[in-house]
């Protein structure tokens, strides 16, 4: 019996379990353990001598039926309810072809989705549009500078480029003297 079945077989148990305490809460304690006392018997002759005419007459203890008051009763039911709820087991072949179907499934998307590519190295400027570098720009380009289509930055790196005034002797250094510029190093190219 493989683990899966035996997992199904708890969360019943559990399930039904679970179900028995949530009628007994509902119903109170009292009200689920009672069930009908048999009636005592009689020791008068005329009583036991009547017949009766027909099964209608039946006394409702006697009576056949699926509606057997009480604890057990609920309980039954509940699990004649679970079972018709949860979807019938499969046998141990089917298991294996449908786990087989879903290996197979999965090999088939895994080589769709694995495309031949390659790590590039290089130096490429990440453009700054709206004030934020596009380093996917810059990964293209340097993918396309070695004759691939299309890439994804790995690695970038940053420099400040500075204007030569920086460099003068005494001169206070202003904000916007110098800028920070974004650069991909590598790239994985397809």
């Amino acid at each position: 019996m493989t683990a899966r079945p035996r997992k199904r077989m708890v969360r019943l148990i559990l399930s039904a379990g679970l179900l028995a305490a949530a009628v007994m809460m509902t119903t109170g304690f009292g009200g689920a353990w009672s069930q009908t006392a048999p009636a005592a018997p009689s020791l008068d002759l005329q009583e036991q001598s009547q017949p009766t005419s027909s099964r209608d007459e039946q006394s409702p203890a006697t009576a056949p039926g699926p509606d057997k008051p009480g604890l057990f009763g609920d309980i039954g039911k509940l699990f004649e309810k679970s079972l018709s709820v949860l979807p019938p087991l499969k046998s141990p072949s089917e298991a294996m072809d449908d786990l087989n179907a879903r290996a197979r499934d999965a090999g088939d998307a895994l080589s769709r989705l694995a495309k031949p590519s390659s790590m590039v190295t290089g130096r490429t400027i990440c453009p700054a549009a709206n004030g934020a570098p596009d380093c996917k720009a810059a990964a293209d380009r340097l993918c396309q500078s070695k004759g691939y289509k299309e890439g994804k930055s790995l690695n970038a790196d940053s420099a400040e480029t500075c204007s030569a005034k920086v460099y003068i002797p005494g001169r206070q250094r202003k904000p916007g003297d110098c800028r920070t510029d974004n650069y991909v190093t590598t790239a994985l190219c397809q």
